[in-house]
């Protein structure tokens, strides 16, 4: 078959789409944009499903097309993401050019529990596009897992592999119960019902067989990571809520925390559901997510990811701050002290100053492009490249500060080396 695959750089459909295309199908996944580390066997093709809300918007990646998988979908409103074009306005217009194009099967991912309760824009968009899809002559399958759990990592199931990694785990107040599903049964229950034969016209629910709360699901992948039982401290409210309002902030800046209002309200709702229909129809029976995982022991590049994650925020805060407060050092407080640096190497005051203010205000602009994310990488090679330029202007105007007591010019070295971490950590997945 030849199946169109929407958000197929994400969790959920790029796994579908390397799965797919391995099982021998034709695979045309659709992206924002075309990402570096792409399937070898998987076509990709450019369209931003925020943009894409007209039925001619998706008709021309519709041709030869057998089946689509929706996978795409966004935690909460951004500057960059729409929970109502990306759950329901795109998809619809999705849906009805399936019907002009002659695609009649359609499998869409939404969410456990969404036609039993929406608290907030996520499980209302979610609910609107699933009402769009079964409105229409179609042979729909519409698909409600609960948290997916498996090698790849994103969202929810990787804060939970970061938690795990704390010595002191903090638990957040206010979360209701979780039946984690692996992967593997997802892309089982997606390749079942590509068949000509499966059943259509179905609203499934894809859950294991047990609940865990959100803490006992930490736990899990901390003794799955190989780590002994960790201390939890339970949050006072004030504190999450600060941690959901300060998550929200960094979403504006075009990063995508998964510790969101969003998710506050959605936690309290919970993921748990039958995946009773899904055996009855498919046979497929999802495993114990715990069982599920032994069998895959976690090897150390797991370990590193679970104790990079919550750095990696930390990483980047800290690293705006440096540059943009030693730019605003070098233009107020310290500029005197820069421009007489400056000119032991013999220059005059004009140009002393110019390159004292040039310095201040370079630093504060990488700064800058360091706290947005879709300027991140740019920043980070800016950064480095500075930081050369520093050492080899620093030697030569001033080389006695390779020897100063304090090591200016020393710790040059271990900022670089600081800078290439974040580069290599940048992406999320």
């Amino acid at each position: 078959m030849q199946v169109l695959i929407v958000g197929a750089s994400g969790l959920i459909g790029s796994s579908i789409a390397a799965r797919l295309a391995s099982e021998g199908h034709d695979v045309v996944g659709i992206t924002r944009r075309v990402p570096q580390a792409a399937f070898p066997r998987v076509t990709y093709r450019s369209l931003d499903i925020n943009k894409a809300v007209n039925p001619a918007d998706w008709r021309p990646y519709l041709l030869g097309v057998d089946a689509v998988v929706n996978c795409a979908g966004v935690l909460q409103d951004s500057p960059r993401d729409s929970t109502s074009h990306v759950h329901d306005k795109g998809p619809a217009a999705l849906f009805e050019a399936c019907v002009q194009s002659g695609v009649r099967r359609v499998i869409h991912f939404s969410a456990i529990g969404v036609d039993r309760q929406t608290p907030s824009a996520f499980s209302r968009t979610k609910l609107a596009g699933d009402e769009a899809l079964m409105a229409l002559p179609l042979d729909w399958v519409i698909l409600r897992p609960s948290v997916v759990i498996g090698r790849n990592a994103y969202g929810a199931s990787a804060l939970m592999r970061g938690l795990a990694a704390l010595p002191i785990v903090p638990a957040m107040p206010n979360t209701a119960p979780l039946q984690p599903v692996h992967f593997d049964d997802v892309a089982e229950t997606v390749l079942f019902f590509l068949r000509n034969d499966a059943p259509a016209r179905q609203a499934i629910e894809i859950a294991g067989p047990r609940q865990l709360t959100f803490d006992e699901t930490v736990a899990m992948f901390r003794r799955w990571l190989g780590w002994r039982p960790a201390r939890v401290v339970k949050l006072p409210s004030w504190v999450a809520r600060l941690i959901y309002r300060v998550g929200d902030a960094i979403a504006q800046l075009g990063w995508t925390p998964p510790v969101r209002s969003t998710a506050a309200r959605e936690m309290v709702r919970g993921a748990t559901g039958d995946a009773g229909l899904l055996t009855r129809l498919s046979g497929i029976k999802p495993r114990d997510i715990e069982t599920a995982l032994a069998r895959e022991p976690a090897p150390v590049q797991e370990r590193w990811f679970a104790g990079l994650y919550i750095l990696k925020p930390a990483v980047f805060i800290v690293f705006a701050a440096f540059w943009i407060s030693t730019g605003l050092i070098s233009i107020g407080p310290g500029r005197e002290r820069g421009v007489s640096l400056v000119m032991e190497g013999g220059v005059s005051r004009t140009v002393a100053l110019l390159a004292t203010l040039s310095g201040g205000f370079a630093d504060i602009a990488i700064g800058l492009l360091l706290a947005f994310r879709r300027s991140a990488r740019l920043g980070l090679y800016a950064a480095f490249s500075i930081s050369v330029a520093y050492a080899i202007i620093g030697t030569i105007l001033v080389p006695r500060l390779w020897v100063d007591p304090l090591g200016p010019m020393l710790k040059i070295a271990p900022v670089m080396v600081f800078n290439l971490v974040a580069l290599a950590i940048l992406e999320d997945r």
